[in-house]
């Protein structure tokens, strides 16, 4: 973020015990008795519809039926078994569109079952035990390159681990975690949890992390293959969109993953500078994520901007509704045509009124003014295929193609999480991305050497 600030943009708005409540657990955890209560609720369903609307399948009424019966560590055993990052998933996961929304109990007249609050509960009993579910097998003397230590990678690698695999994860970044280190409000996942949840992934062992290493740069897809065996990729998505609108490269305007990052990272919230008036440009996870914590840092007014309607906002509407709890203002149906500055800086963001006309977007000839200290822009990311099309990787719509097994198109390289093609953007999902993938690495090189 720019050392030279907007007048209305400065730091300490809020005290430090205020930061402190605003950036507490989002969900406070369950305790024994309320995780006896909310397990005692489950049906316990012979075709669970929670465990198909979950990516990584973990069996459900298996794990809570496991909490009920006092097996709480063993309820985190049947959780990590199928999701190695199921702490976080608990806490960052949209359960309420996923294993919840399926829940036979989601009824007007009832609620459903708290699946990732129970998640939560097993979890983290089982790592403040540091209760080791997994036991690696014999060496194999096979090399795997892991590229990105985030949930995809880091699921790739445990798994490969597991099997027996040596394993060496390359890392741009200074920390391993990914979007669960750097892209996730602060609020989600408080307390240096994702760094908690690597240090446990890690102690499985056979597994090296190289950080500071970037594709393209410092390692090439080419040399990984001509080193090891095989080459999964799993570094996510290198670059956000721009608006492509005038004066979009004024002082106080930024990109909301970059903002995001910065917050996750920062050892004192209380110096971080925000604006009292704050417009945020997106409709996703992203755009609700910077919105809820500009609010929470101190800004007297969020605008979130989004450019149809709220049925198609990428947040979900549980996220929709924290927003307007935090006081973000919701607008919809608007694009932004210029940011407004003065002296270098912006001061407004100008948008036309639209409508959807045959699948497409019309300004309706109406425009308006929302007042801006900060604009942040949360409009998606794209992905970076830095030194892949040397290689003759195949992609589908700017991101890597994959088959069954997330096997891509050349023999030996697999690829999961944002960076695939048809990938759903979830933690869970990339995690599932990446233990297929290592499955797949497995059984190919176990026929390799039987060949």
């Amino acid at each position: 973020m720019d050392k030279a600030r907007a007048p209305g943009v400065r730091a300490g708005r809020l005290s430090g015990e205020e930061i402190a409540r605003n950036f507490t657990d989002l969900h406070p955890p369950l305790d024994a008795h309320e995780a006896l209560v909310e397990a005692d609720r489950c049906y316990f369903c012979y075709d669970a519809p929670c465990v198909k609307a979950c990516p990584t399948e973990i069996d459900i009424p298996l794990f809570i039926r496991q909490i009920q019966t006092a097996d709480v560590v063993g309820a985190g055993e049947t959780i990590l078994q199928q999701n190695i990052m199921g702490g976080a998933c608990a806490r960052v996961c949209p359960t309420e569109t996923l294993c919840e929304e399926a829940c036979v109990r989601n009824l007007a007249e009832d609620k459903p079952v708290a699946i990732g609050l129970l998640q939560r509960h097993a979890t983290d009993r089982l790592m403040e035990e540091d209760r080791q579910v997994f036991e690696r097998a014999a060496p194999t003397g096979r090399r795997i390159a892991v590229v990105g230590a985030g949930p995809a990678g880091l699921a790739c690698a445990h798994r490969l681990a597991v099997h027996g695999h040596e394993v060496t994860v390359f890392e741009a970044r200074p920390k391993s975690g990914g979007l669960n280190e750097y892209g996730i409000a602060a609020y989600k996942l408080p307390d240096n949890f994702a760094q908690r949840e690597v240090e446990y992934i890690l102690e499985i062992g056979g597994i090296e992390v190289r950080h500071g290493q970037r594709l393209g740069h410092e390692i090439t897809l080419e040399q990984l293959r001509k080193d090891y065996d095989g080459v999964f990729l799993g570094m996510g998505l290198g670059s956000t969109n721009s608006l492509g609108v005038a004066g979009e490269s004024l002082e106080g305007v930024h990109d909301a993953v970059d903002t995001i990052a910065e917050l996750r990272q920062s050892p004192d919230l209380t110096g971080f500078p925000i604006g009292r008036r704050v417009v945020v440009i997106g409709g996703g996870m992203t755009a609700i994520d910077i919105a809820v914590q500009a609010r929470r840092l101190g800004a007297d007014e969020v605008t979130l901007v989004y450019r149809r309607g709220r049925e198609q906002m990428k947040a979900s509407r549980y996220e929709q509704e924290l927003a307007q709890t935090n006081g973000v203002r919701i607008v919809t149906w608007a694009v932004p045509t210029e940011v407004l500055g003065d002296g270098g800086r912006a001061t407004a963001v100008r948008f036309d009124h639209v409508v959807a006309e045959d699948g497409r977007l019309v300004s309706t000839g109406e425009s308006f003014e929302v007042a801006a200290d900060q604009v942040f822009k949360a409009i998606g990311q794209t992905f970076v295929a830095a030194g892949l099309g040397e290689a003759g990787l195949k992609l589908d719509g700017g991101r890597i193609a994959v088959g069954a097994g997330r096997c891509t198109s050349l023999p030996d390289v697999w690829a999961g999480g944002d960076c695939i093609a048809g990938g759903q953007d979830l933690t869970v999902a990339a995690v599932e991305d990446g233990k297929q993938a290592a499955e797949s690495i497995h059984r190919t090189l176990g026929a390799a050497a039987a060949a």
